[in-house]
C-alpha cells in the first residue's frame, strides 16, 4: 500500500507520491497540481472542492468556506447551507478530494498519508489535523513540519555536501522559520519558530481595508458577494504591485463611481507592522540555534506569499544574500511530504536518509504563583522540555509541596511559551497522594519524554516513597474532547485607578512578556524574576515606588534587548 504526501495549505493544497526513485506530483481533476483549499456546499447537499468552490466563493459566499486552516484547534464553526462545520470537517473535504485524485492517478486505493503542518502548530492544532485525515478516510502516518518538508525536498534535489540553511515559509495564512543542517544524508533541524496568524492573506486584507476606505464605505455596507469580489480584486492588485508602482482599479462595484489608484509605496507603508512581525520568528530561531545570519550558507523561500518582491528584498537585506527559490515554492512542501512518506514506506532509494526534528513548543507543568495576591494571574508555567530540543528527548524536574501536611498534588501539563499557564495549551492532568509532612519536605520528580510522533509520556515518582505514576498523552484525535476553553481573562481590580491600567505599565509588561517568550535558559529566568518583581511593586500601588520601578524595569529590558539581530 502506497503512502502519499499532502501539503494541506491555508490557500492551496497539493499531493505527491514517492515512486520510481523520485517525487511525482499528482494532478487534480483539472490537471493542475494546486487545489484551492475552498469548500462549497449546495442546498442539495453537494460538495465542491477546489477551483470550482473558489469561483462559488464570489457568488455564493454564505455557502462557501476558505482560509479555515486558521481555525484548526479552535471551537469556531462555519455555517454552510444552514449547517455548521468545524475546521477539521472542512479540511477533511479537501483531503478527501486529494485522496481521490491520488487514487485516480495511482489506480489503487490510498489509505495512508503524511500530512504537513506549520512548524509552530501546537498540540491541539496537530490533533485537529490528524482528525481531519481520519474523517477523510486516511491514516495519518506522520505529521511533518512544513519547513522540514521543504528542506527534505531541497536536500534531495540539491544534494549539498554540508550546509547550514534557514527555510523561510510564508504561506497564505501562516509563517514558519526553521534552521537546519544537512550533512552526509542527515537532515538535522536546529530550531523552529513562527506565527500561526501571519500570511499572504493578511497583506491582501490590508489592501481590502484601504480600498474600502477610499471607496468611502465600510465592510458592513457591502453585500457578502461584493466583499468577496473586493477580496479577489485586491489579491490581483497585490500581485500586480510586484511589477507596477501604481495600479488603477477600474469601477467593478455599484458603489464605485471612479477609478481608484493604489500605489506600491502606500502598500508598503500599510504593511510595515506585518514586515516587523516577520522579523521576530527569524530572530527567535537564530537565537535558539545560537547562530548569526552570517553563519548560514543558504536562505530558502517556501510558500506562495514569498513571491512578493519586497519580501524577497527584505530577506536579502536581513541575510545579505539573495534567497534561493529553485523549487516551486507552492509545491516544495508536498514534494518533501512525499519523500517523508517514502521514508515511512522504507523505500530502498531513501535508505541512507536520516531526519531529526525538534519540539516546537516548550512542555512543562503549572506551579504555584506565590506573588498572585489578588488571584488575577493564576499558576506559573515551569518548562521541563524547552522549545527546539531535538526529539526524541527526555527531561526531569522536581517539585515540592507548598503547604504544611499537604496530602494531594495536582500536576497539570502544558505546552507553550507564556509564563502564565492560562495563556498556554493544557495537555492533561495527573493527581496523586503524598505522605503528610511539613511544607517543602515532600515532593515528586516529573520526567517528560516526547517523541517524533507527538507522544508525550509522563513519569512521576514520589521522592520519599518511590511510588510511581505514569500517563501517556497521545497526539491522536481519540484524545480530543470538546476544546477546553481557557479561563476568562482576570478582571481588573475594583480600585478605580489601578496602576495596571496605566499605559506605560502595560507597555512594559507586554514588552517583557514578548522577551520572555523569545529567550531560553538563564536569560528567560532573569526576565521572569524581573517580571515578578515589577508586578509585586504594581500591586503595592505606591505611586513613587512605581515610578522608580518603571525606570529600573525599562533599563533592564533595554539591556536584554541590546543584542537584537536585526
Amino acid at each position: 500500500m502506497k503512502i502519499i504526501g499532502i501539503d494541506l495549505g491555508t490557500t492551496n493544497s497539493a499531493v505527491a507520491i514517492w515512486q520510481n526513485g523520485q517525487v511525482e506530483l499528482i494532478p487534480n481533476r483539472l490537471n493542475e497540481y494546486l487545489t484551492p483549499s475552498v469548500v462549497h456546499l449546495s442546498q442539495e447537499g453537494k460538495v465542491l472542492v477546489g477551483r470550482a468552490a473558489q469561483e462559488r466563493l464570489l457568488t455564493h459566499p454564505h455557502s462557501t468556506a476558505a482560509v479555515f486552516k486558521r481555525y484548526m484547534g479552535t471551537d469556531r464553526k462555519l455555517t454552510l447551507a444552514k449547517k455548521t462545520y468545524s475546521a477539521p470537517e472542512l479540511s477533511a473535504f479537501v483531503l478527501k478530494s486529494l485522496k481521490e485524485d491520488a487514487e485516480n492517478y495511482l489506480g489503487e486505493p490510498v489509505t495512508e498519508a503524511v500530512i504537513s503542518v506549520p512548524a509552530y502548530f501546537n498540540n491541539t492544532q496537530r490533533k485537529a489535523t490528524i482528525l481531519a485525515g481520519e474523517l477523510a478516510g486516511l491514516t495519518v502516518e506522520r505529521l511533518i513540519n512544513e519547513p522540514t518538508a521543504a528542506a527534505i525536498a531541497y536536500g534531495l534535489h540539491e544534494k549539498p555536501e554540508h550546509t547550514q540553511f534557514i527555510v523561510v515559509d510564508l504561506g497564505g495564512g501562516t509563517f514558519d522559520v526553521s534552521i537546519m543542517e544537512y550533512f552526509e544524508g542527515v537532515l538535522e533541524v536546529h530550531a523552529s519558530a513562527g506565527d500561526n496568524f501571519l500570511g499572504g492573506e493578511d497583506f491582501t486584507e490590508l489592501l481590502v481595508n484601504q480600498f474600502i476606505n477610499r471607496l468611502g464605505t465600510s465592510k458592513n455596507q457591502l453585500k457578502p458577494n461584493e466583499l468577496q469580489l473586493v477580496q479577489a480584486q485586491m489579491e490581483q492588485v497585490k500581485r500586480r504591485l510586484n511589477q507596477a508602482d501604481v495600479v488603477q482599479v477600474e469601477p467593478f462595484l455599484q458603489a464605485q463611481k471612479q477609478t481608484i489608484s493604489l500605489s506600491k509605496d502606500e502598500f508598503l507603508k500599510l504593511s510595515e507592522p506585518l514586515w516587523q512581525r516577520l522579523q521576530r520568528p527569524i530572530e527567535t530561531a537564530l537565537r535558539d540555534a545560537k547562530l548569526k545570519p552570517s553563519d548560514l550558507d543558504e536562505v530558502i523561500l517556501v510558500g506562495g506569499a514569498t513571491r512578493m518582491h519586497y519580501f524577497r528584498s527584505l530577506i536579502a537585506k536581513m541575510f545579505r544574500r539573495m534567497p534561493a527559490a529553485n523549487l516551486d515554492p507552492d509545491l516544495v512542501v508536498a514534494m518533501g511530504a512525499a519523500i517523508q512518506a517514502g521514508l515511512k514506506a522504507r523505500d530502498a532509494a531513501l535508505e541512507d536518509w536520516v531526519l531529526t526534528d525538534v519540539c516546537p513548543y516548550s512542555l512543562g507543568v503549572g506551579t504555584h504563583n506565590e506573588n498572585d495576591h489578588l488571584g488575577t494571574q493564576g499558576n506559573l508555567f515551569s518548562p521541563i522540555i524547552e522549545r527546539n530540543t531535538v526529539i526524541p528527548c527526555s527531561r526531569i524536574s522536581a517539585y515540592y509541596t507548598i503547604s504544611d501536611y499537604q496530602t494531594q498534588m495536582l500536576l497539570e501539563f502544558f505546552q507553550g511559551e507564556h509564563r502564565l499557564v492560562k495563556n498556554n495549551i493544557s495537555l492533561g492532568k495527573l493527581e496523586l497522594r503524598l505522605p503528610k509532612a511539613r511544607k517543602g519536605e515532600e515532593g515528586v520528580t516529573v520526567r517528560l519524554s516526547y517523541d517524533i510522533n507527538g507522544v508525550l509520556e509522563v513519569d512521576v515518582e514520589v521522592i520519599s516513597t518511590g511510588e510511581k505514576h505514569y500517563k501517556m498523552i497521545l497526539n491522536s484525535p481519540s484524545q480530543v474532547s470538546a476544546q477546553e476553553i481557557a479561563a476568562s481573562q482576570a478582571k481588573l481590580s475594583a480600585l478605580k485607578f489601578h496602576p495596571r491600567d496605566q499605559e506605560l505599565n502595560m507597555t512594559l509588561l507586554v514588552r517583557a512578556e514578548r522577551l520572555y517568550e523569545g529567550r531560553l535558559g538563564q536569560e528567560r529566568e532573569e526576565i521572569l524574576q524581573a517580571l515578578r518583581w515589577f508586578e509585586a511593586v504594581l500591586e503595592q500601588q505606591n505611586v513613587s515606588e512605581i515610578a522608580e520601578a518603571q525606570t529600573r524595569f525599562t533599563e533592564f529590558l533595554d539591556q536584554i534587548e541590546h543584542d537584537r539581530l536585526f
